[in-house]
């Protein structure tokens, strides 16, 4: 009877220590690009490889394509999501070792083509793309010979696979305790954004309907984009307008920055939150802490996404079925209330 392959022959056979090779495959510390690939090589050619990804207990993925649309690439106070994200991904490679080529798109638009060419010459073995959902990029992408996640968008095509918060739920949950509370004049502050966004505004209708409520459509305003100076704007026009706000008692806004815009504009008329309003969030970005008031908010667990899509990506690699299909993870939401969110007067 023929011996069982084991790690030990592995180890010798790549030259390296048990534990340098336990690592190399389980990608639980940093390694050279060098001795990963010596490990994965003799482990594949010993048949040791083929038996632990049966038993799916092996780490394949040991080069990343990461590609960023180039509005989402520079630190700031704006992209703090996006940077939490980024930073979340960051920190699980390092812990596994992974390394990652960064491509950052010339415009808004990533480049399917572009991203498909840059992973075959650096040999990746995925493909994770922040924030751009377009259909033209995941049709592309979908045609790649390699695992592809998109995180922070969707694709209803399901093409391949992705990773988001669950904005629907979250939103759902945030309006749920304003009716709790009492509100029933909410306030919608948004944007055109993309579908991530526009889940956001189901869950603000999903709520009302729960509740047996009309949803109210009327009470819908749209911002010209995320920013707090498009939300200060937003708030300000329809104060205009009607100084009653619609008979508002709340605004839910679909993201913190607009938030942060409408809690400037209220109080530059002189309107207290939460006394005469209360204003909540979406995204638990830092300076909703520091905001006057405390900004209340639904919190997505932005830094968790990256690892979310790290393990489908090796889920995939194990698995090395072409007929698997399209997995969609949405990671939950909860409320942070701080002082920005009470009973209306």
């Amino acid at each position: 009877m023929e011996r069982k392959v084991n790690l030990k022959d592995v180890a010798r056979d790549a030259d390296v220590s048990l534990s340098t090779a336990s690592h190399a495959l389980n990608g639980t510390a940093p390694l050279t690009i060098e001795v990963r690939e010596r490990v994965l090589d003799s482990a594949k050619r010993l048949g040791y490889l083929d038996r632990r990804r049966k038993k799916a207990t092996i780490a394949a993925l040991h080069v990343l394509l990461l590609a960023i649309p180039d509005d989402a690439a520079p630190e700031s106070d704006l992209n703090l999501v996006s940077w939490t994200i980024l930073n979340g991904l960051r920190r699980e490679c390092e812990r596994r070792g992974i390394r990652i080529v960064p491509f950052v798109s010339t415009g808004r638009r990533i480049d399917g083509a572009q991203v498909r060419q840059i992973a075959l010459a650096e040999r990746a073995d995925g493909i994770v793309v922040l924030n751009d959902d377009q259909p033209e990029l995941i049709r592309s992408l979908a045609s790649a010979d390699m695992p592809v996640v998109i995180v922070n968008g969707e694709d209803p095509t399901m093409l391949v696979d992705t990773v988001t918060p669950e904005n629907r739920f979250g939103a759902r949950l945030g309006i749920e305790h304003l009716l709790g509370l009492g509100h029933r004049r909410i306030l919608h502050l948004t944007w055109k954004g993309r579908t991530t966004i526009q889940r956001r505004y189901d869950g603000f209708s999903d709520a009302f309907l729960a509740a047996q409520l009309p949803v109210p459509a009327e009470m819908i305003v749209e911002a010209e984009g995320y920013e707090p100076r498009h939300g200060e704007a937003a708030i300000n026009a329809l104060l205009d307008r009607d100084p009653t706000m619609k008979g508002a008692s709340a605004v839910f806004c679909a993201a913190d920055n607009l938030a942060l815009g409408c809690l400037k504009a209220l109080a530059d008329r002189d309107i207290r939150v939460p006394e005469a309003i209360s204003v909540l969030g979406f995204d638990d970005i830092v300076p909703g802490e520091f905001s006057r008031p405390p900004l209340s908010t639904v919190s997505v667990p932005t830094d968790r996404l990256g690892a979310a899509a790290l393990a489908l990506i090796e889920q995939r690699l194990i698995a090395n079925d072409p007929q698997r299909p399209a997995h969609r993870l949405e990671l939950g939401c909860h409320l942070v209330l701080r002082g920005s969110v009470a009973p209306p007067g």
